[in-house]
């Protein structure tokens, strides 16, 4: 599997994302610039956490509309995977490439810490070596968290099974207590239509080692090379 991540002034997840892919791939992760528009040949993007462009205008904005971006999303409609986690997440929703938009945190503050997640669909590149039930941990790190979407999409996501994940008890209950941002529904990452783009808030590049404290998240990095090799 050929995997690429973005660099944009600002991102401080970057070379963590490239680290986790390349133990799963053994291969060297390409690093894009955000001014690249000729892109290597790739079966999935990153787009990664961090401050791009200094979080200036809201989280995302400007990323959205970085020359890298305009590729990306000729790709993504072709069919290359595409992972926005974090600030990537931001990006990709303000970019069209999933739906919803993200907000400030519930609480109005930085929330940094691990959090359990429920996996809520396992038919996808980024799930397949999860159990749709299943809980992991993963480490949040963010200030504008709180995914929101009118109703109409929301229902439009449950029913066409595009909830990636949700916030959720260690136990796998979906409560307000388990929130950590306000997310509406707890969701914590959605796919779009065709499972081939997903958006995520919380990092599993940062349990992707036992030396980080656990291996939850390295579990959809070895999936993608699986499914995409």
């Amino acid at each position: 599997m050929r995997a690429g991540v973005v660099v944009f002034p600002g991102s401080n997840c970057d070379r963590d994302v490239a680290v986790a892919l390349s133990q799963s791939t053994g291969k060297k992760t390409a690093m894009i610039w955000h001014r690249d528009t000729d892109l290597p040949d790739l079966d999935l993007i990153v787009v990664p956490g961090g401050f791009s462009y200094g979080d200036y205008l809201r989280c995302g904005a400007m990323g959205a509309h970085s020359p890298v971006m305009q590729e990306i999303k000729r790709r993504a409609e072709k069919g290359t995977r595409v992972l926005g986690i974090c600030n990537g997440f931001q990006i990709i929703t303000e970019a069209g490439l999933v739906p919803g938009v993200l907000m400030r945190n519930a609480g109005l503050k930085y929330v940094c810490k691990d959090v359990f997640l429920r996996v809520e669909d396992s038919q996808s590149a980024f799930t397949a070596r999860y159990n749709a039930g299943q809980i992991v941990r993963i480490p949040i790190g963010h200030g504008e968290g709180n995914y929101f979407a009118d109703d109409e999409t929301l229902d439009r996501l449950e029913g066409e099974g595009l909830v990636a994940f949700r916030y959720a008890t260690p136990t796998g209950e979906i409560t307000l207590d388990a929130n950590p941002n306000g997310s509406q529904r707890n969701i914590a990452g959605v796919f779009n239509k065709s499972r081939t783009v997903l958006g995520m808030m919380p990092h599993p590049e940062r349990l992707s080692d036992p030396k980080l404290g656990g291996t939850d998240g390295r579990a959809m990095f070895d999936a993608l090379v699986e499914t995409l090799a």
